[in-house]
């Protein structure tokens, strides 16, 4: 009885674990795909013509071409954790209202922050203003832990990830869109940037490599367990 018992808990357990890493499997290929998504849409925005904000919200695709006019409005958002050339920095983004009466935040590039993680001071970008760039979603967020932001001063907030529901009420907006303008990096205004949409982030064949690895886990298990079985049989 003891053996039998020990028996239908080791499938159990083994199911349990093959079925954990067939799902872990699944959400790399998810993200993978995902990815993959996105930079095929900047490679279809890079052919076509850039068009206006109001247009590029209500086109299909998550990546459009941008060339606008309008002014920037007050606040500042710094959103923390951004690495780039190997350093830590905060990512700079300020609301922005074309002339068509959209709304939504402009990433104005990277500065790094010194080891005391004192803020930097931004001076406001010139408005009214030409913009270019691409419209694309906003930084993934990661594991969405703690406060979205908290109070660095009048009319800035430190973020942890760009949510908009949250950002527009400290904003005074009545929403946001869940995408930002990417500026041109050749604009004369803002901080160091470019126009990669996954920085920082693992590249569409490592998500391919690592939902191998777990199928792969999910495999083994199985083949264990088979051994097993066939052994206690014998």
């Amino acid at each position: 009885m003891m053996r039998r018992h020990t028996r239908s808990l080791g499938w159990v357990l083994a199911l349990v674990a093959m079925t954990m890493f067939c799902l872990l499997g699944c959400w790399q290929l998810q993200r993978m795909q995902q990815k993959q998504a996105l930079l095929q849409a900047q490679a279809v925005a890079a052919t076509q013509r850039p068009t206006t904000l109001s247009r590029a919200l209500d086109a299909a695709g998550p990546v459009h071409g941008i060339v606008d006019h309008g002014r920037f409005l007050s606040g500042l958002v710094l959103l923390d954790n951004q690495i780039r050339h190997g350093r830590a920095g905060v990512k700079l983004y300020r609301p922005f209202r074309s002339d068509d009466g959209v709304v939504l935040l402009v990433d104005l590039g990277w500065r790094p922050l010194p080891a005391d993680r004192a803020l930097p001071d931004v001076a406001p970008p010139p408005s009214p203003a030409a913009v270019r760039g691409l419209l694309a979603p906003a930084p993934a967020p990661g594991l969405a832990l703690g406060p979205v932001t908290t109070p660095a001063g009048p009319q800035r907030w430190l973020a942890s990830r760009l949510q908009a529901d949250a950002l527009a009420p400290l904003l005074g907006l009545p929403g946001l869109p869940a995408r930002v303008l990417r500026l041109d990096p050749a604009l004369p205004f803002g901080d160091e940037r470019d126009l990669d949409l996954l920085p920082n982030t693992l590249p569409p064949q490592r998500h391919l490599g690592y939902a191998v690895q777990w199928f792969g886990l999910a495999l083994t298990v199985l083949v264990v367990a088979l051994v097993l079985e066939w052994r206690r049989r014998r």
